[in-house]
């Protein structure tokens, strides 16, 4: 059996039948296999449905029963349900962008329905007009015209573009259905772009142009085949209408003229012939030849707008196919009326037949596996015509499961990331926490060292508070005596002390006012221990910044007084004031000897000058 991987289903769906056909492609263009096919009629009410209800009745059915193992599929839908129009390019040069531009506008121009409700796409054609020119049907031979010398090649090339639309919720519902049986569709065409690629495949219109005529059950399609050049028309007048005459004409149901043309049927030949004895059968072969006849006149009406409206070229054949084309002397009848070779389409020399294939049965079909081969060629090689309907849903969904791999690596990435995030975080946070736990106890620690400093300084305070009290005690107890050995140097030898005490000017000021201050007209108040005026109240201020020497001194010569020096030696001392305001501070009185004594007496006071706190 063929693997999946190398296969294809290709799936035409007619108007009046369904075919179904599945191919083995061989690699590197080494050609296809047909390895077993279906073709299923519809039924009178299918045939009233529309097509694709008529497809979702019959095709789950024969996918079953066929046991087709390809995944992949290749749809050509019926020309009768879709738009096509070859559409002559203004020249805009070699820029892509600029004819992609054009085909659009040109397809907003021609095609018959708004544009959202449609599925469409374009194929580019190359026409070549000097190859045309060449391949030209020759003069008639019975009345030659003599050759001429042949002008230079001159070569020119248009630009075509084929342009295909069908409706986008009929496409839509085919391809949906398909993909929820468990295949992939490929790519949709219509049947005519997929019988042109299979009779390219077989080198027709490689010298000149030739004529497809594809008979369907409700519709014909008409295509020119010249070189590269596409031309499609597709015409209401088919075997379906066939069946209809007949039905009118016997007055039976459509089953049973379909039952009667297919036993009795045939295409009347012109002129005079001898007719059938069945009575029936005559009547059915001239109801064809009418219906082949309009036929023809539509063929005609076609091949007139292909020269004159496209610059075609007269074909030299036409080829059958079809399952309208199976009636007998079809061929016959057009080799007739078109005057030129007529012979059935035969695509089969491009492929093998696998030897499990019914031949009996395939010889009875082959005429329609033109657009059965045509689309499995467009999945094995590069064609001619590439024609894709593929809904947007399905190429959404393409486009997604392809990128499906790239969201599970980028998913799978991104849940890496976090994780490595997540650990990279806990890790992180262990080590602050581990920071955090050392940093509280180092604070903690300091904060024992900061309160155990701070003890210690208030203590140290404390200390230092009665270490700097004992020391001023210690620092009064020198004051003193030392403020009394600088008097002592200043003081002569003749002269000595009776009284020093301290007081205080402010103090001594408010005495005076009050009068109880010294006497200076009593020079001997005080000797010997009472100090200036007597008695006098102790001061009350505890600062004392002077003081009041009360003294003696012996006068060895009358007229040498030791006052003026003993002054002078007293102020040079550290321990009094030695500034100009001293001297207005000084308060001295000296009383000369008297009579015979050689003593004399002196009062002084004299400012400190740093006062002494008692």
């Amino acid at each position: 059996m063929a693997k999946k991987e190398n296969t294809i289903l290709s799936i035409d769906i007619g108007g009046d039948s369904l075919k179904m056909a599945e191919f083995m492609i061989f690699p590197d263009g080494g050609g296809m296999r047909l390895l077993r096919f279906d073709v299923r009629e519809y039924n009178d009410e299918q045939r009233e449905m529309t097509l694709d209800q008529s497809f979702s009745e019959i095709f789950p059915a024969m996918l079953s029963e066929n046991h087709f193992v390809s995944t992949d599929v290749m749809v050509s839908i019926s020309g009768q349900v879709a738009f096509s129009r070859l559409s002559k390019l203004p020249p805009r040069g070699d820029d892509k962008s600029n004819i992609r531009r054009v085909i659009d506008f040109e397809a907003k121009q021609i095609i018959p329905y708004p544009m959202n409700e449609v599925i469409w796409d374009s194929q580019l054609v190359v026409r070549n007009i000097e190859a045309e020119q060449q391949d030209a049907e020759p003069e008639d031979p019975e009345n030659p015209v003599a050759p001429e010398e042949p002008a230079a090649p001159k070569t020119t090339e248009e630009i075509e573009a084929l342009i295909v639309a069908v409706k986008k919720d009929l496409l839509t519902d085919i391809a949906e259905l398909i993909e929820d049986h468990g295949k992939k569709v490929v790519a949709i065409e219509i049947a005519a772009t997929a019988s042109y690629n299979a009779a390219r495949a077989i080198q027709l219109g490689e010298q000149g142009c030739d004529m497809i005529l594809n008979i369907g059950g409700r519709c014909s399609s008409l295509i020119f085949v010249d070189h590269s050049r596409i031309f499609i028309r597709v015409i209401p007048i088919a075997g379906f209408m066939i069946t209809q005459q007949i039905a009118k004409e016997f007055n039976i149901s459509n089953p049973e003229a379909e039952e009667l043309k297919r036993r009795h049927g045939f295409v009347a030949l012109g002129g005079a012939y001898e007719e059938p004895e069945s009575e029936v059968a005559a009547t059915i072969s001239k109801i064809a030849r009418n219906v082949m006849t309009k036929l023809h006149g539509e063929i005609n009406r076609t091949i007139t707008m292909w020269r004159s409206q496209n610059g075609g070229t007269r074909p030299r054949r036409a080829f059958l196919a079809g399952g309208g084309s199976l009636m007998e002397y079809t061929n016959r009848f057009f080799e007739e009326k078109l005057r030129i070779p007529v012979d059935y389409l035969n695509p089969f020399t491009v492929l093998d037949i696998d030897q499990d294939v019914d031949k009996n049965r395939l010889n009875t079909v082959a005429p329609m596996f033109s657009e059965l081969i045509g689309s499995a060629l467009q999945a094995a090689t590069n064609c001619p015509v590439e024609i894709n309907l593929l809904p947007d849903s399905i190429k959404g969904r393409r486009a997604f499961q392809r990128k499906k791999p790239y969201l599970y690596i980028s998913c799978v990435t991104v849940i890496f990331c976090l994780l490595v995030f997540y650990f990279g975080v806990g890790q992180r946070l262990d080590i602050d926490k581990t920071k955090v736990q050392r940093a509280e106890s180092a604070v903690k620690n300091t904060e024992k060292m900061v309160k155990a400093v701070q003890g210690l300084r208030r203590d140290f305070e404390d200390l230092k508070g009665q270490y700097d009290s004992a020391l001023g005690v210690i620092k009064k107890r020198t004051v003193i005596p030392g403020r009394f050995n600088e008097l002592q140097k200043a003081i002569p030898d003749s002269m000595w002390l009776s009284s020093v005490k301290l007081f205080n000017t402010a103090t001594e000021v408010q005495q005076q006012k009050s009068g109880t201050s010294f006497d200076p007209g009593d020079p001997w108040a005080g000797m010997g221990g009472g100090g200036f005026g007597g008695e006098q109240k102790p001061a009350e201020s505890k600062d004392y910044d002077a003081l009041k020497l009360v003294g003696h001194s012996l006068v060895m010569r009358e007229d040498i007084l030791n006052e003026a020096a003993f002054m002078e030696k007293l102020l040079k001392t550290t321990v009094f004031q030695n500034s100009d305001d001293a001297v207005g501070y000084v308060d001295k009185y000296f009383i000369g000897p008297k009579g015979k004594d050689n003593v004399t007496s002196f009062k002084i006071k004299i400012k400190l000058k740093n006062p002494v706190k008692m």
